[in-house]
């Protein structure tokens, strides 16, 4: 029998209205067949894996991602498949952060949550928890179907890397505009196979140094020489620069000054646009172009929450300036389309 691991971590998924104060509660998971009763419909044999302390998804951290990281690599000879469920504020976080720490995956990692308590009468968390399942015990010619750390929400999923959170309001919380959805859930669940990364050849191998020394600087018209100086004079190894469009800057003398001393003094810069459509191509304008002369790293159309992880997971591994810069501008684990190297999904490390 096929047999998924649920590890629930916190979120809104989880909570349940107690009866006797009306106060949202988390929900006991060893109990969860008695909110989601539909559970014991499924073919397939579902194990639940709670965190001691329930995690509220804004207090995340990389301390969390190694210890997810490890429960699924104690656990992956057992399971066919993984259901993360998680709050969907620093889901795409979480997600991007596995899927560079999990090296060879060749298992589902689904990631899902909820807009709504699962106990609430309009709630989207059984349909999401239902259809993650159904995802993450999915094979094709007996393998799994999307071996690949991804999110679930709201009928589509997502690769992990590709997608942000960008609505609070709606059940619809996700979009990856760079990269296509990988399954829909209507009347019938429907996979874009040709989206979904393959690495059936490949050694799984677990990841768990995540070096956090990053800062963010987010151009504005206006900004101040005080405030970039602060930022890139910080004592961390990498700045992560939100520019304009297609990664273009100011070109103000003092501003490039400040940028070219952080490179020389071994920093790495990495340029991602400040837009959630379209890519980062350096030397295309003139206000682009200084950047590329001095050694700024194109992050392409990497989501913020890819570029974040992907530095913390290429820092932990501790290469020479040249290589993460190299590693940075290079697709790992699809979390980037325009790449000057065709890398495969083996390990480059």
């Amino acid at each position: 029998m096929t047999k998924v691991l649920i590890i629930y971590t916190g979120g809104t998924i989880g909570m349940v209205n107690d009866k006797a104060t009306g106060v949202l509660r988390p929900l006991d998971f060893a109990h969860i067949h008695e909110n989601v009763p539909e559970l014991k419909r499924l073919p397939y044999q579902i194990t639940v894996h709670s965190f001691n302390e329930i995690i509220d998804s804004s207090n995340m951290s990389p301390a969390i991602w190694v210890e997810l990281a490890t429960l699924v690599e104690e656990n992956y000879d057992l399971y066919d498949g993984f259901v993360i469920l998680h709050g969907s504020d620093t889901m795409a976080f979480t997600a991007s952060a596995l899927s560079f720490m999990l090296e060879g995956l060749n298992k589902p990692v689904i990631f899902t949550g909820s807009q709504l308590p699962i106990g609430e009468i309009r709630t989207d968390a059984k349909e999401n928890l239902i259809t993650a399942l159904e995802i993450a015990s999915a094979k094709l010619n007996g393998k799994a179907r999307v071996p690949e750390v991804c999110i679930y929400f709201d009928f589509q999923l997502f690769r992990g890397n590709r997608a942000f959170k960008y609505n609070s309001a709606k059940f619809e919380a996700f979009r990856s505009p760079n990269y296509p959805v990988l399954a829909e859930a209507g009347v019938h669940l429907r996979y874009n196979d040709a989206s979904i990364r393959k690495c059936d050849d490949c050694i799984f191998k677990v990841h768990k140094r995540l070096v956090n020394s990053i800062t963010v600087l987010k151009l504005y018209p206006g900004i101040s020489k005080e405030t970039v100086s602060a930022i890139v004079n910080s004592k961390t190894e990498a700045i992560i620069l939100e520019t304009f469009g297609a990664g273009n800057t100011m070109t103000e003398k003092w501003f490039l000054d400040c940028l070219e001393s952080a490179i020389k003094g071994g920093k790495v810069i990495l340029d991602i646009s400040q837009c959630k459509v379209g890519t980062v191509e350096l030397g295309r304008y003139e206000t682009s172009r200084d950047l590329k002369n001095m050694g700024v790293v194109s992050g392409f159309d990497m989501t913020y929450e890819a570029a974040v992880t992907k530095l913390m997971f290429l820092l932990g591994r501790g290469y020479t300036l040249d290589r993460l810069a190299r590693l940075l501008e290079t697709n790992l684990r699809g979390e980037l389309s325009k790449t000057p190297l065709a890398v495969p999904a083996k390990s480059v490390f």
